[in-house]
């Protein structure tokens, strides 16, 4: 919105001048109205925008996985049990052939203090040879506790079977275990898994197009239409009109520059860029394993009466000892006689209107007003829904 600043600065020396003769308290006046104004200009901004760099990710930007197998040394003695773990056994004859070490073949060797374990890892985007990253190892035999042992090299492969980095070093194990001898035991969180920061060095980088394609590709994190519009107009209002183009309610192609420092410059710009998303469409999230229940800002109801109510059925067991007297003076045997109480009890239920357009506020006092426990309110949200009133998409998790 331009600004008439001659205009502007002209009409508040004529105000403060009819107000004030000080030449000092009429330019203080004239910075405050200025200040006003850039106020107003900057508050049309749409205040629920977001940036680009928190809806979007940018294709062929991604980590990969990593994952590779290994032996973990120098524990206490809280190894596998190598006659339930064969490939603990072979893993350890291959290791020790390597350095010429030959095990005779009629020997078991019986080790505690080694364990077989799997380590993954997440290559990050752009990873160069040289770097390090962080790795997680976890036991895959009958290993009590990880802590205190060692990780030896172990070579890292990604899904196409190339070795993209190799991880060694010591272990952070956050849980621990204890026994005793009458086989009691407490574990406390978990000690079979542990953590190597920096871990593992990158021998590899993943092939990236990043810089060849002539187009760049944003793809949404929540697909929608509206979203997808908005952007592809926000990149071509700071760019230029034809920069970008939505494809569909997930991506927006955007022309970039050839050369990669420019490129890299562009990026960095469209990702701070603000847009305002669409809308999210209508829905109700049940979790049908622990009750939850979460309503959309956008669901609505068309005019129904809901009346909800319950029936409690209490059975209480009462036995008691019988003690029967018998002919002549005597006493006969003692038996427990089962007494049995059934009550059924139907709470009193109302009955609660909606009214036409009833918004989420609405709905969840009328719930409130009515003491619907959460399995209650599921009960109502899939009446409604049968019943054709509930604008929204019932989805059961």
């Amino acid at each position: 919105m331009p600004i008439e600043w001659d205009c502007l600065h002209a009409s508040s020396i004529r105000c403060c001048l009819a107000s004030d003769g000080d030449i000092r308290v009429n330019k203080l006046r004239t910075m405050r109205l200025l200040s006003a104004a850039l106020l107003v200009v900057t508050g049309a901004q749409p205040v629920l925008a977001e940036r680009v760099k928190d809806l979007a990710a940018v294709a062929g930007v991604r980590s990969n996985q990593l994952v590779g197998y290994g032996l973990v040394v120098g524990l206490d003695g809280t190894g596998d049990q190598t006659n339930q773990t064969p490939f603990t056994i072979q893993s350890i004859r291959n290791m020790l052939t390597q350095f010429g070490v030959i095990v005779p073949p009629g020997v078991n060797p019986q080790l505690r203090n080694v364990a077989a374990v799997t380590v993954h890892a997440e290559l990050p985007a752009f990873s160069k040879p040289g770097q390090s990253i962080d790795v997680t190892v976890s036991s895959i035999g009958n290993a009590k506790s990880l802590r205190g042992g060692s990780l030896l090299l172990a070579p890292l492969r990604g899904a196409d079977g190339n070795v993209y980095a190799l991880a060694q070093g010591n272990l952070i194990v956050s849980g621990f275990g204890a026994s005793a001898a009458d086989g009691s035991r407490v574990t406390v969180n978990v000690p079979s898994t542990g953590r190597i920061p920096n871990g593992a060095t990158v021998e590899r980088s993943v092939p990236s197009d990043f810089n060849t394609n002539e187009h760049i590709l944003l793809n949404l994190h929540m697909p929608d239409f509206t979203t997808a519009h908005r952007l592809a107009e926000s990149i071509n209002a700071s760019i230029g009109e034809g920069s970008a183009e939505a494809l569909d309610a997930v991506s927006v192609r955007v022309i970039a520059p050839a050369s990669p420092s420019q490129r890299t410059a562009y990026l960095a710009h469209l990702e701070n860029l603000d847009v305002e998303p669409g809308s999210v469409s209508a829905k109700v999230i049940i979790n049908s394993r622990t009750g939850t229940v979460v309503i959309g800002s956008n669901v609505q109801v068309t005019p129904a009466a809901v009346s909800h109510g319950s029936l409690v059925v209490t059975i209480s067991e009462r036995p008691f000892a019988s003690q029967p007297v018998a002919p002549f003076g005597g006493t006969g045997d003692t038996v427990v006689l089962p007494d049995s109480e059934i009550e059924v009890t139907e709470n009193g239920s109302k009955m609660f209107l909606f009214a036409p357009g009833t918004d989420l506020n609405e709905i969840v006092q009328a719930v409130n007003r009515v003491g619907a426990a959460p399995g209650d309110l599921v009960a109502i949200l899939e009446a409604l829904k049968q019943a054709g009133s509930l604008r929204a998409e019932l989805i059961v998790i």
